[in-house]
């Protein structure tokens, strides 16, 4: 198991916390409320470390599949306006990620970055259907062949803080780490209308793995 690199100072100090803290009980300093205190930060640091895991996906072997960007469960499907890189109607699919699913983002499909936008706003809750236009929220653009997708990281309640690796111009592999948001979130992803649709509302996906939809047939 690896962890995301923005995680390392967050594991360090909760680590390094607890540490103290036991080494203080081991000692017989500050009595049952030491303990208490060293149990606390150690339930912390357990807690860190589950969160900033990052696992390798297992990325399916149809080139054509279009894999979720984000781990957590489909909470809405739905035709929208995407004007800023889809350049219309797009069909949206929103995954909503709690505070105990995988944080880190990946590439849905492969494909040349030709966007990269970042917006301020609100910290809604991000089941909530206004979060997606009105949340703290990243977009990353990625142009294929068969056309485009729009990945759009969104802050929630206690979401303070997205990152988005890639930079326009940049080539990215479908499976590949595009980015992470702490702590509770959401990912929208945007697709053409006439790419065939795997996935359900209700559905528990994995980022990097579960299959979201199939990119067309080239001719």
């Amino acid at each position: 198991m690896s962890f995301a690199r923005e995680g390392y100072p967050f594991i360090a100090i909760g680590v390094l916390l607890a540490g103290l803290g036991w080494v203080g009980v081991a000692a017989g300093i500050g009595g049952p409320w030491l303990r208490g205190i060293a149990g606390l930060f150690t339930v912390m640091s357990l807690f860190t470390i589950w969160f900033f895991r990052d696992p390798a996906p297992i990325v399916p072997a149809d080139a054509g599949a279009v894999v979720a960007p984000g781990q957590g469960k489909v909470i809405s499907i739905s035709e929208v306006d995407e004007p800023t890189f889809m350049g219309g109607t797009a069909r949206r699919i929103t995954i909503f990620l709690s505070v105990f699913d995988v944080h880190v983002q990946r590439a849905p499909v492969s494909g040349l970055v030709e966007h990269r936008a970042y917006k301020p706003g609100k910290y809604l809750a991000a089941w909530n259907e206004r979060a997606s236009e009105d949340n703290e929220q990243s977009s990353i653009g990625i142009s294929t062949s068969q056309g485009k997708v729009l990945v759009r990281q969104i802050a929630g309640l206690i979401a303070r803080r997205i990152v988005s690796d890639p930079s326009e111009g940049d080539d990215v592999v479908r499976g590949d780490r595009i980015g992470l948001i702490r702590f509770g979130s959401r990912v929208d992803l945007f697709i053409p209308l006439d790419w065939e649709i795997f996935s359900s509302v209700g559905d528990r996906v994995r980022v990097g793995s579960s299959v979201l939809a199939r990119l067309p047939l080239e001719n």
